[in-house]
């Protein structure tokens, strides 16, 4: 009886486990698109008011969820401040520091840096062609995650039985 109940209990946690892989997948595509978000209401409040960046930062801040909400205020606050001559400077250490949370790949990391790039260019025209392409290169990004997200879910769920089996078998 002990067995029956190890067994089942070993199949549970390794299930779950491939479970929670799936969700975790699921978690990283949607910070994904709400990167996306936020970029294109940062182009969007460049275009319509035309306003400084630390008030851009503030304006899109404050219609954002917790943790990207403290990083666009502290980066506003640092960009007012400007203690670096380097905006692109400011962002990426910004976006290390604020971002830290969101265990974001080193893929996309860089992808969300180089925004600071394209955010800091003095030319209007310039730069609202800048963010096009960003926003361009982001929703292809978005599109790779989900495309491998069903697979990978699958592989996961499967991998999380199959292991559990396994696990019960050798110790039986």
């Amino acid at each position: 009886m002990q067995r029956v109940i190890g067994s089942i209990l070993i199949i549970t946690a390794t299930t779950g486990a491939g479970y929670m892989y799936g969700q975790e997948l699921k978690r990283y595509l949607s910070v994904m698109q709400y990167l996306r978000y936020i970029a294109g209401l940062i182009r969007g409040e460049m275009g319509y008011t035309a306003a400084p960046l630390a008030e851009i930062f503030y304006e899109v801040g404050k219609r954002v969820k917790e943790p990207y909400r403290t990083w666009l205020v502290k980066t506003a606050g640092e960009t007012e401040r400007r203690e670096e001559s380097a905006f692109a400077r400011i962002w990426n250490r910004c976006a290390d520091r604020y971002l830290a949370g969101l265990n974001l790949k080193q893929e996309h990391s860089l992808l969300i840096k180089e925004l600071g790039t394209f955010i800091g260019q003095l030319d209007r025209e310039t730069s609202d062609r800048s963010m096009q392409l960003y926003l361009n290169r982001m929703d292809l990004e978005i599109e790779k995650l989900r495309e491998g997200m069903a697979s990978k879910r699958k592989i996961g769920n499967c991998l999380g039985v199959m292991s559990g089996i396994f696990l019960v078998v050798v110790l039986l």
